[in-house]
């Protein structure tokens, strides 16, 4: 593993769009507010925020919306890694996931593979066709899969952003059998929150950056704030009991944050509106403490 040289740097996505409770978008304003990323690193990797994402009010084409923030957030995305940043995308619901990684799958090139290691409780990889609510922050893994509208799709590159073969799904424990079903059948590695709390988040999360390394050029990690358990992530629109331990995911990320091969981060649905005392708030503090120093 080579070390990261990478300075990194917040985009915030007010998006909430894609999710049934639209208040998500607050998350990143009021985590800037508040001045809870205030003064994280040191004097080699400093975590600065950076552009920010806003539509302002909400339009009354959903999809029209969510496919254009994930458009202007590929964009920079890309811009950030082409000037030698690492980024790190504050959602927001997870539908901005679309464009992180077809962001960084656009740097990456068109031969080059992506490695994407997602930490969620549920499986976000309906279509329309699947999912029983029609939000998208509930199909973002298979929209960079390949499957679903073409707005989606072909955002930055028009091929598929990632091979099955490439992603793993860590923490699930809330999920449909149509989403099962077709990740089953794409051959993607999902570890159930059954195995997870059997082997241990640690030797689970190792085995998957291996996974996701071995044949890519450079990986990524997206984590929905609910894989955490609500006692240390309350503040989720759709919170699922009996979630990853704070402080097994703190030292997961704590291990890779130097990791050359470590491209692009991002931590999505805070919802504030939500959270109580700031607990969930403090979470995300450390999970980006640990993304930046050891």
């Amino acid at each position: 593993m080579s070390k990261n040289t990478r300075p990194t740097s917040i985009i915030g996505v007010e998006n909430g769009f894609g999710a049934g409770n639209p208040a998500c978008k607050d998350g990143p304003r009021v985590l800037k507010a508040l001045g809870m990323l205030g003064g994280i690193g040191d004097a080699e990797h400093v975590l600065r925020w950076d552009e920010e994402i806003s539509l302002g009010d909400h339009p009354q084409d959903k999809i029209r919306a969510v496919a254009r923030i994930a458009a202007e957030l590929a964009e920079l995305t890309y811009r950030h890694l082409m000037e030698g940043d690492r980024p790190l995308v504050l959602g927001g619901d997870h539908s901005c996931a679309i464009g992180t990684w077809s962001g960084v799958k656009r740097y990456l090139g068109h031969s080059a593979r992506l490695g994407l290691i997602w930490i969620d409780a549920h499986m976000d990889s309906h279509t329309f066709a699947t999912s029983p609510t029609h939000n998208i922050h509930g199909m973002p893994l298979a929209c960079l899969l390949g499957e679903g509208e073409p707005c989606f799709t072909r955002i930055a590159v028009p091929e598929h952003k990632l091979r099955p073969e490439d992603v793993c799904l860590i923490g699930v424990r809330s999920y449909e059998s149509e989403e099962a079903a077709f990740l089953r059948q794409q051959g993607v590695r999902v570890y159930l929150m059954e195995e997870v709390q059997q082997r241990g988040m640690q030797a689970v999360f190792d085995e998957a950056r291996k996974h996701v390394c071995a044949a890519t050029q450079g990986y990524g990690i997206s984590l929905d704030i609910d894989a955490i358990d609500p006692l240390s992530a309350p503040g989720v629109g759709t919170p699922v009991s009996g979630g990853l331990r704070l402080n097994e995911v703190v030292a997961a990320l704590s291990e890779v944050h130097d990791d050359e091969k470590l491209l692009a981060l991002e931590i999505v649905e805070y919802n504030p509106w939500l959270d109580r005392h700031f607990i969930t708030a403090h979470s995300i503090r450390q999970l980006c403490r640990a993304i930046v120093t050891a």
